[in-house]
């Protein structure tokens, strides 16, 4: 499980899965539903084998679990660390597709540390920040723009909501598990 994610802070579900705060203040259900949807994205791994994660979808989709887990850690080291605290940090895989492309040598196992790595990061780099505080889009077509850690963790609830539903059809494609 993620750290932070523990069944003294949250209700689980069956699977282990943390489930997202109903009610509350804003910064625990905000934080809670992006750890239910990381949760998420590391069930849909849960059982597989290296090859197995390296299955895409459908052609001529070439997406992957294994993409998507770093695809993910890519995201989470963009928007914390190089957005929100300013850092200059390299990208983790330097494919120049964001993450996707893979790696001979690198399976599921070395790509989940690396996601736990910059979850935990973030965390850190978050924690005891108010969700006003604001951090600068560094590229793309926004780059330059302001933006709120509250709207970082907005972002990441919805980048994740979508990846888990791509993950869900590649799982489903891979061994017909499905589900939430």
């Amino acid at each position: 499980m993620l750290p932070s994610v523990t069944t003294d802070t949250y209700q689980t579900l069956p699977d282990g899965r943390p489930i997202p705060l109903m009610t509350g203040a804003e910064r625990p259900m905000l934080e809670s539903w992006l750890a239910f949807h990381r949760a998420t994205l590391e069930s849909k791994c849960a059982g597989l084998d290296d090859g197995q994660v390296r299955l895409a979808s459908a052609a001529p989709s070439e997406l992957t679990l294994l993409g998507l887990v770093q695809h993910l850690a890519e995201v989470e080291r963009n928007w914390f660390q190089a957005v929100f605290a300013g850092l200059d940090v390299p990208t983790l895989y330097e494919d120049g597709a964001g993450g996707y492309a893979l790696d001979p040598e690198r399976g599921l196992d070395d790509a989940l540390a690396d996601w736990r790595r910059e979850v935990g990061r973030g965390q850190e780099l978050s924690a005891g920040r108010s969700l006003d505080d604001l951090g600068r889009i560094v590229e793309g077509p926004m780059a330059g723009l302001e933006v709120s850690l509250r709207w970082i963790l907005v972002h990441l609830i919805e980048e994740y909501a979508r990846h888990n539903g791509h993950a869900d059809i590649v799982r489903e494609r891979i061994d017909g598990v499905t589900g939430a």
